[in-house]
């Protein structure tokens, strides 16, 4: 045992101390990335083969890939895993606990329950009496928080039952409405202000109609920090406008929670706790490895009473302690405990490193703004509230014509910034514009790495307006 994991520690060391060095794309060409794919389609061999050798075809494999690890991935929101949580993640692997019902594990259970309450307190500022619990990521969380709201909104008749939301939200929420038997017609898109937010009164007004034609609104979901720009939607008056409407507010932060935990983010994410449930991604803001989502609501209880469920053969492990069963919160019975790679590295590191980091991030993405709003050739519609900065080329006029033209150029200017492998950014359409984005989480990413990110961006820009004069 010792031996596999030399030849395994080995490899991950080696890979982590040139990760700056890595290109951000994959390694591979298109025709040797389809012949690896291939290679790995075919099924395992009837006899065993060499740990070393089936190790080197995984390095291949991690080749063929984004280096979202790396400092140089600023696309989507990368998620960049802290070396500590690997660490906690194969002691969990090895000790193969089981996380589903507490009794089975009481002390890991607690452990698990000892973060998700950190996360609702300290994080997101619910008082005693709130909980959640770890999911997959965010998808699953704002799957869970979806069928809590419709359980105690609507009870067992969904009928006209509808969720308001917007464009800029992430399509997981949508997924999720249909998912709990929300029929897609009602999922109503609020309309967003010009600087990319829920429009409050839109959303009011959309409300109050469907109720008067006999729909049963029941649940707002509002967004800290959309995957398209970080945007965060006015939550205070959200807030209000659920109270006042008798809907379940649920918050989409699962990019932005964790910002709350500097002075910065405390002041953009104001209103974030008077939610009723709230999704956040440790997967991204926390640096945890993929696979790490969480729920937190105020009222555990809505939880236990949409999810909870047994059978005769748990009679055995039936408990009623402090620490609730994460089977009766969620989904899923069958689960590992997934506590233990938060745990490890908020206990190794101290909040006050993940807090450091983030506010860099804040301040990375402040400097992207500033530089790049001062490059004539380049459109920077809007400040960042967090770490995610949009741009595009700048029309030549107000026409359709030079719009399409500049959308153009911003495609052309996306592959020639992702063409020099230093780093990778990625787009998306806003309000009908193709729009790139520089998203800077990883914490892996710092000052240097950014300087070159603009310089590329900036002399591509200048290329391509040059070239197309």
């Amino acid at each position: 045992m010792t031996e596999m994991g030399r030849l395994v520690l080995d490899r991950v060391v080696d890979r982590i101390e040139h990760l700056a060095d890595r290109p951000a794309t994959s390694l591979l060409t298109p025709e040797a990335e389809a012949e690896l794919v291939s290679s790995f389609l075919a099924s395992p061999p009837a006899r065993g083969g060499d740990l070393n050798t089936l190790l080197a075809r995984l390095d291949e494999a991690a080749d063929c890939a984004l280096e979202t690890a790396g400092p140089g991935h600023l696309a989507y929101i990368p998620g960049s895993g802290l070396y500590s949580a690997a660490l906690a993640e194969f002691y969990n692997r090895a000790v193969n606990r089981y996380g589903g019902v507490t009794s089975v594990a009481p002390v890991f259970a607690a452990l698990e329950q000892g973060v998700i309450r950190w996360m609702a307190r300290a994080v997101c500022g619910f008082a005693e009496g709130s909980g959640g619990l770890l999911t997959s990521g965010g998808s699953m969380a704002t799957f869970t928080a979806t069928v809590a709201a419709r359980h105690h909104k609507l009870g067992e008749d969904l009928a006209g039952g509808t969720v308001y939301t917007t464009a800029f939200a992430h399509h997981s929420v949508a997924k999720a409405a249909r998912l709990a038997g929300i029929r897609t017609a009602h999922i109503r898109t609020v309309p967003h202000t010009p600087d990319l937010r829920m429009d409050p009164t839109a959303a009011a007004e959309m409300i109050r109609a469907d109720r008067a034609a006999g729909l049963r609104p029941f649940l707002l979901v509002a967004t800290a920090g959309t995957t398209d720009t970080g945007t965060v939607d006015p939550l205070p008056r959200l807030a209000a406008l659920a109270r006042r409407e008798d809907l379940w507010l649920h918050i989409d932060a699962a990019y932005g929670g964790f910002f709350r935990l500097t002075a910065r983010g405390e002041q953009r994410l104001a209103g974030l706790h008077d939610a009723d449930s709230i999704t956040l991604d440790p997967h991204k803001t926390l640096f945890l490895p993929f696979g790490t989502g969480a729920l937190v609501v105020r009222d555990i209880a809505a939880l236990h009473a949409a999810h909870s469920a047994t059978g005769s053969y748990l009679q055995d492990s039936d408990t009623a302690g402090i620490v609730p069963d994460a089977g009766h919160l969620g989904p899923e019975l069958t689960r590992e405990i997934r506590g233990l790679r938060a745990w490890l590295p908020l206990h190794l590191h101290g909040v006050d490193a993940f807090r450091e980091t983030l506010d860099e991030k804040l301040d990375l993405a402040e400097q992207v703004h500033d530089v790049l709003r001062g490059v004539e050739e380049l459109d920077v519609p809007q400040p960042p509230d967090l770490s995610t900065v949009i741009f595009r080329h700048r029309p030549a006029d107000d026409s359709p014509a030079a719009a399409e033209a500049a959308d153009a150029a911003s495609r052309r200017l996306l592959e020639r910034i992702n063409g020099h492998r230093r780093i990778v950014l990625s787009s998306t359409i806003i309000d009908g514009r193709y729009t790139l984005r520089v998203c800077v989480v990883s914490h892996r990413t710092h000052q240097d790495r950014i300087d070159e990110a603009l310089k590329i961006i900036i002399a591509e820009a200048r290329a391509d307006t040059a070239v197309n004069a």
